[in-house]
């Protein structure tokens, strides 16, 4: 490869084929150069994400075909320097001999990388390599190559850095850990060269050579099983692709690379039959298994795999399998919402591990440290990897052996085990049972099947646990920055282990949302798209609420008793609902014997989740009004009276839909006066609110009488966490000495 320091230099001699530069993934340098290695190639450097290498043409041909790490083999043409503007660009593009590289008519895309200086845009280095190659082909009268952005015979390497650029010809035309045997799939799974890169890391290559097993107990669509299988049976990763861009290059030899393809299919037929390692595959999706045996077919290995549809809960030893390696890629939970799933995942594959797998070897690839420390087994050793942006470990865990003795008993004994809890973990186990049995009496009694559970009752489980029905809702507070983060997270995981075991729930009925001071419009904003709703019962009346997709869930559990007061004094009332939420309260009322009812809010979500509240409840919006306002405008412009107002403002709003803000503290006050001037003769307001430190202004008692009810509509489930709200039942003077 010609290497100058000028773009103005005379046109680079024709170079031998000799100097070839292989790109992949960030992590796999290593690998890939001892890959490399063993395929013939000198190495002589590796960068970020690629190896630099010397080699024949067979060798780089070979590259192509056997290399299970690499993404590209680049065939490099020239490095220039002192390139910073286009027109130096240009001139060096135009010093490369590429008429002898490339086919006359040939079609040609640029794929070019970096800025620098005057060279600010991708698209204008491209279009200026481009620019120089047409003039090259020009000058040796050749054709002008055609530009195809798509489906261009030969792709174009240019990089610039620091101002030298790097010309070269790309002779794959697409990645290699692109095989063949996956069809393209609307979620990302695991990459075909990481895949193998994990499988060399763990040594499978050997492990297979001695014949150990394989066991893949979340094996999705395949991936690391088939690409341990090819491993295992000598199989090139592109014995499926025929079609490389190398054969459109001007210096292909059809000769080597029909050798090199004819020597790939020996090499397969004597691999598959010398095989003698076992490869398991287990999942708990019917779909994922039926994926994985597609595939397996596609790569010509079906017979090499044993697929079977299970859970991890069920995993065991496969039959006649006596040592090997059980190696999986389980999901990380890169969102929140995911982990009272995956907590109890990872614990249960741990546990199966050191029930069932004594002496084999674990190879977990996770993107989430602390899930990994769920399984109970200390790493030996860790290797770190990326996939796609994400940071990731291989951990790599010897499982101590183990003497046991399998019989139908210890089997059923053994479906019915659960992991072992951490010592915060039960240590929050047992605050939970001892919460359930304080209020178990008043549960049985009254009905309620929604209820808060735990309200950070130890400081540092800094959550709120609210049941709805089966369903466990799970809100994590903040924690103080003084809290290591790393901490914080491992004790939300020792929650979440804890939370099955004791309520006896599925994981899939755990949901998990992180709680934070909200403005605005924060607190209507999706957190989800799942639409998943849940109907409820709280009394006589049926409520949905929503525990994925928003913030809050539609129905504020320590308003219970304040909606169970709006329904006994409500018969035969028009009834006002300010800042109405959801229209739980409403509901309340309505089905307590109110004749009319008004309720405004704000946001168009909550009122239509109130309209799907009336319907399930056979609520007329004939009698019964839902209104999109801003409540202190509405209070303003009204001229209609009610008998019982019920006015549960927000602590505090700074929504783009009212002028100004709302701060509960400082304008209560004019809201009281504002909804008692709408109170009919003899009417009662109820005032609510869940500002903690709040203080009635003084004016309010002094031109109405004001009762304090909140200690009085208190149930047991909020008793530890009395200031949780404020709650007044306030009349007219007038009213209440006549």
């Amino acid at each position: 490869m010609t290497d100058t320091t000028s773009a103005t230099s005379p046109r680079a001699p024709s170079n031998p084929l000799s100097t070839w530069f292989a790109t992949c993934p960030r992590g796999l340098e290593t690998l890939l150069a001892d890959e490399l290695t063993s395929l013939g190639a000198e190495v002589t450097g590796t960068t970020v994400a690629g190896v630099h290498f010397n080699g024949s043409q067979e060798t780089a041909y070979r590259t192509i075909l056997w290399s299970r790490l690499a993404n590209r083999i680049i065939r490099l043409l020239t490095r220039v320097g002192g390139v910073d503007t286009g027109e130096q660009l240009r001139k060096a593009s135009a010093g490369v001999d590429w008429a002898m590289e490339l086919p006359d008519r040939a079609s040609i895309a640029v794929d070019f990388h970096g800025t620098w200086k005057d060279i600010r845009h991708t698209f204008f280095g491209a279009q200026t390599v481009k620019d120089g190659i047409v003039e090259a082909m020009f000058e040796e009268g050749r054709h002008k190559p055609t530009v195809d952005g798509k489906n261009a015979d030969l792709r174009i390497y240019a990089h610039l850095h620091n101002g030298f650029i790097t010309l070269g010809i790309d002779l794959v035309g697409r990645s290699l850990h692109q095989r063949g045997y996956r069809p393209d799939l609307a979620h990302a799974p695991l990459k075909e060269n990481l895949a193998a890169a994990l499988l060399m890391r763990a040594d499978w290559p050997a492990r297979a050579a001695r014949g150990e097993s394989l066991v893949d107990p979340m094996c999705g669509s395949g991936t690391l099983l088939i690409e341990a299988a090819l491993m295992a049976a000598d199989i090139a990763p592109q014995s499926l692709n025929e079609d490389f861009a190398c054969r459109h290059w001007g210096r292909h030899d059809e000769r080597i690379w029909k050798g090199l393809r004819e020597e790939m299919e020996q090499r397969a037929i004597a691999g598959r039959r010398k095989v003698t390692a076992r490869l398991f595959g287990r999942d708990h999706s019917p779909q994922a298994i039926s994926a994985a045996r597609s595939n397996a077919m596609r790569a010509g290995i079906p017979a090499l795999i044993e697929l079977e549809g299970a859970s991890v809960a069920e995993l065991t030893c496969p039959e006649g399998a006596t040592t090997g390696l059980v190696m999986t890629n389980p999901p990380y939970g890169e969102r929140l919402g995911e982990l009272p799933a995956l907590v109890p995942l990872y614990a249960s594959l741990g546990e199966r591990m050191k029930r069932h797998f004594g002496g084999w070897t674990l190879g977990m690839f996770t993107g989430n440290p602390d899930l990994g420390h769920r399984l109970g087994l200390r790493a030996h050793r860790q290797y770190a990897f990326r996939n796609g942006q994400l940071d990731c470990k291989l951990l790599m865990i010897d499982v101590a052996a183990r003497e046991r003795a399998v019989d139908e008993d210890s089997v059923a004994e053994d479906a019915r085990s659960q992991p072992a809890l951490s010592e915060g973990g039960q240590m929050f186990a047992n605050r939970l049972k001892k919460n359930q049995k304080s209020l178990a009496r008043w549960l049985k009694q009254s009905g309620t099947t929604c209820y808060r559970l735990y309200d950070a009752d130890m400081p540092e489980y800094a959550l709120a646990i609210d049941i709805y029905g089966r369903h466990v809702h799970v809100q994590e507070y903040t924690p103080p920055k003084s809290v290591d983060a790393s901490q914080a997270q491992r004790r939300l995981m020792d929650a979440l282990a804890a939370i099955p075991q004791v309520l006896g729930c599925s994981p899939n009925d755990i949901h998990i949302k992180q709680r934070t001071r909200q403005a605005g419009k924060a607190q209507y904003t999706r957190q989800d798209s799942s639409g998943q709703r849940i109907e409820v019962q709280e009394g006589d009346a049926r409520l949905w609420v929503n525990l994925k997709d928003y913030l809050d869930t539609g129905l504020f559990l320590d308003h219970r008793p304040v909606r169970k007061l709006l329904g006994k004094e409500a018969d035969g009332k028009r009834v006002l609902n300010l800042f109405c939420y959801t229209a739980t309260a409403t509901v309340h009322a309505v089905l307590g014997g109110a004749s009319e009812s008004v309720s405004v809010d704000m946001s168009n979500t909550y009122l239509d989740w109130g309209r799907e509240n009336f319907k399930l409840n056979g609520i007329s919006e004939k009698r019964h009004q839902l209104v999109r306002a801003d409540c202190l405008k509405w209070l303003e412009r009204s001229r209609e009276e009610f008998d019982l107002i019920f006015l549960d403002p927000p602590t505090f709003s700074n929504s783009k839909k009212m002028e100004g803000t709302l701060d509960i503290q400082r304008d209560h006050a004019r809201l009281i006066d504002l909804a008692m001037a709408s109170l009919a003769p003899g009417g009662t307001l109820v005032f609510s609110n869940n500002h903690r430190r709040f203080v009635m202004d003084d004016s309010v008692s002094q031109h109405h009488v004001v009762e304090d009810l909140s200690r009085k509509l208190l149930d047991p489930d909020f008793k530890r966490r009395p200031d949780i709200h404020h709650v007044f039942r306030i009349r007219r003077a007038s009213d209440v000495k006549g």
